[in-house]
């Protein structure tokens, strides 16, 4: 008599091999959930680092707005960003360096417009997927600075003497020299944001 045959022990390779399987596909998970991770922090940095570049300008340009305040000639030139500004990159590189990243380049393409490349300090690090340890993320942002106000020049006479009106979004300013905490801030005259 032949004695039957069993196949108990045959399901237990199985089983090993697809609970391998199993912890191979999460532990590659888990290395492109690190990259992603990082691709995200890198990008928090170049976002950062456009819009300080961007502030350090528009605030530039206020102070210049006031220095000619009484020379409403000038004030398209501001507005337009026409004029010399010192170089806001030494800020861009603060806020990568906060956020953990290094500048990689900081430009102005366009007038009011800044581009910021990045690079994380740290890498994505150790994982199952082989040459990962060693590689860093990075990210670029661009930062646009637009002007808000709009102004009309007066004409001869006693009204060229006097300023201006300047509207700025939906408010407008009566300006008065004397009164300098009463003059718009730099934020009411541009407005900053990523493009």
């Amino acid at each position: 008599m032949i004695p039957p045959h069993r196949d108990a022990g045959q399901a237990f390779p199985i089983y090993i091999t697809v609970v391998a399987g199993l912890l191979f596909l999460a532990l590659a998970y888990l290395a492109v959930g690190q990259a992603a991770v990082n691709r995200g922090g890198a990008q928090t940095a170049a976002d950062a680092a456009a819009l300080a570049a961007a502030q350090n300008v528009r605030d530039q340009l206020g102070e210049q707005w006031v220095e000619v305040l009484l020379d409403p000639k000038k004030w398209q030139e501001i507005f337009e960003g026409k004029t010399e500004v010192g170089d806001p990159c030494w800020r861009a590189g603060q806020l990568a360096e906060q956020n953990d990243a290094q500048l990689d380049s900081c430009l102005s393409p366009q007038l009011l417009k800044y581009r910021v490349d990045v690079k994380t300090n740290k890498s994505v690090g150790h994982s199952v997927v082989p040459g990962t340890e060693d590689v860093k993320s990075t990210a670029s942002a661009t930062a646009v600075i637009d002007p808000l106000c709009t102004f009309e020049l007066s004409g001869e006479g006693d009204e060229a003497d006097a300023l201006p009106e300047l509207t700025c979004k939906d408010k407008d300013w009566k300006l008065d020299p004397d009164e300098p905490a009463e003059l718009p801030k730099p934020e009411d005259l541009f407005d900053v944001h990523l493009g």
